[in-house]
């Protein structure tokens, strides 16, 4: 009997909603070939919304996602809302309550897609970045005294706990264990500054690595991580680190693998629901002119059906969105590709249709 799974839909703001609909499209292909279906469930929160009702993210809502076995996002930003809103108010809101506690960040080059690096082929970008994603300096400690005065002092706090280190470190063991590649695993953080933070996180690496015997361990600072990605991406498999610093260098990762038009993103909880995005923004100045490439939000339901344990049909829509990038469209930037955002969708579903 095949499963079925439950996805909740957030189109949100700008292009999100034309890019989700063609991930929809994808997902819809690969289920007719595989012993699953989907059931979709759409929420329409966002910045409209939010400007229409005052509400970001209601415990109603809230209630109603957490019966969804996975969260399909497309984008959130509206330039009518000022930033910070809904981004704390809803995809943080999200993932902290959710405790959604890992950022999970593939960054592969793949044939047919330039990187701004001379000389690098996709044998040479391929490795993940484990995020911490529910502490560090995105956890809201802090505050600030007199206000808009001369002596105004504003103080934010990473937060950091054992928990919650142990349990990022052994997912970023796990996984590199699973992903069976090179089985090296990289420490990225700061330990010659930020003594506290990471000597927690470097001790917590060393103590949980005694249990995974065959996965080379390494460390590096985080500036030193930013240079040898641009200089020496092949060196690198798995990388474990703090939330902030995540967030930086999975923004470059975007890069060096071809631009935001094909990276996605992961917002797991291995034991609850997860959220899944394209990692660029709304683009509210493109929305409706069917230019923005969808390639990166098929790519996060790709991700979905790997976290959700479908992984034949994860390697499905992986190899028709290699195929449609090595021999199709021209470029992963938006208005640049030589087919609609609709096409391209058409064209990875497509492909799948005609695959045994």
């Amino acid at each position: 009997m095949s499963k079925k799974y439950k996805i909740a839909v957030v189109g949100g703001d700008g292009t999100g909603p034309e890019v989700v609909a063609e991930g929809i499209k994808v997902l819809n292909a690969v289920a007719e070939k595989s012993d699953f279906s989907l059931q979709y469930t759409h929420f329409h929160i966002g910045g409209e919304h939010y400007k229409a009702t005052g509400e970001i993210l209601t415990d109603k809502v809230k209630a109603s996602l957490r019966e969804h076995d996975s969260i399909f996002l497309g984008a959130i930003g509206h330039p009518d809302v000022k930033p910070g809103i809904l981004e704390k108010g809803l995809l943080l809101n999200l993932r902290f309550d959710f405790d959604q506690y890992i950022n999970l960040r593939p960054v592969k080059l793949y044939e047919g897609v330039e990187t701004p690096l001379r000389n690098k082929k996709p044998e040479d970008i391929d490795f993940v970045v484990v995020r911490e994603n529910t502490e560090g300096l995105y956890s809201g400690a802090g505050g600030t005294l007199k206000y808009g005065t001369p002596d105004e002092v504003a103080v934010q706090e990473s937060i950091n706990t054992r928990k919650g280190v142990e349990r990022c470190v052994r997912y970023a063991f796990e996984y590199c264990r699973k992903r069976n590649k090179r089985k090296k695993l990289t420490l990225c953080g700061k330990t010659n500054v930020l003594t506290f933070a990471f000597d927690l996180w470097e001790r917590t690496f060393h103590e949980v690595s005694k249990e995974y015997p065959d996965i080379e361990i390494d460390y590096a600072h985080v500036d030193a991580i930013c240079m040898w990605m641009v200089k020496n991406p092949e060196w690198f498999d798995v990388i474990v680190t703090d939330n902030m610093f995540g967030d930086i260098i999975t923004d470059l990762g975007a890069m060096i693998q071809g631009g935001m038009g094909i990276a996605a993103g992961g917002n797991i909880n291995p034991h609850g629901v997860s959220m899944f995005e394209p990692i660029g923004g709304s683009a509210p100045k493109y929305t409706g002119k069917q230019v923005i490439n969808p390639l990166a939000a098929i790519m996060a339901g790709q991700l979905m059906l790997e976290t959700l344990g479908e992984q034949k049909a994860a390697e499905r829509v992986e190899t028709a969105v290699q195929k449609v990038l090595r021999e199709d469209i021209k470029d992963v930037a938006a208005g640049k590709m030589g087919y609609t955002t609709s096409e391209v969708g058409d064209l990875v579903a497509e492909f799948i249709g005609k695959t045994s």
